[in-house]
Formats: structure tokens, sequence, C-alpha cells
């Protein structure tokens, strides 16, 4: 699986890390729609430190991606507008 940070790159994961990235995905999901500032920073930070543990793509190398996150500066009120019933992460 290819992720996409808006901003810094692609990670490859696992196809085995599905479960847990959807998982932490799901935490965000759960912050952002009680509106917890603390919760979404923290379930943000998770989700984006979870990719980043994934094998760095080079830049020079362009995958299609299976998921796009946003970048790492995002606002509650913007991750709002991007989740939707299954988080950032479908499946």
């Amino acid at each position: 699986m290819i992720v996409r940070i808006m901003g810094e790159g692609q990670w490859e994961l696992a196809d085995e890390s599905l479960d847990q990235l959807n998982a932490v995905d799901g935490d965000l999901e759960k912050a952002v729609a009680a509106g917890d500032e603390a919760g979404f920073r923290t379930a943000f930070a998770a989700l984006l430190d979870f990719v980043r543990s994934g094998a760095k793509v080079p830049d020079g190398d362009l995958h299609d991606s299976d998921a796009i996150l946003p970048p790492s500066d995002s606002s509650l009120a913007e991750m709002r507008e991007l989740i939707s019933g299954d988080g950032l992460i479908a499946g």
C-alpha cells in the first residue's frame, strides 16, 4: 500500500498493516466528529507517524497512491471537510 502525505512524499506500508492503519484512522475520525482539538492533534500525529514508519519511496519514483493524507499542519476544521464516513483511509 502506498500512502502520500501532501508536501512530504510517499511511503510504502505492508498490506498486513492495513488493520492497524485503519484503527489509527478511526481514532482520528472519532476525535474530528467530537470536535476534540487535543484528541484530533494526537490522533493525526499518530496517523502521520504510523505512515512515516513505512518505507519512504524515493522522491524520483512516482507511484499511484492508495491513500492521500493532508499536510501535517492541517486544522480540525480542514480535517472535518476531508473526512467521510470511512475516515481518511478507505477500507
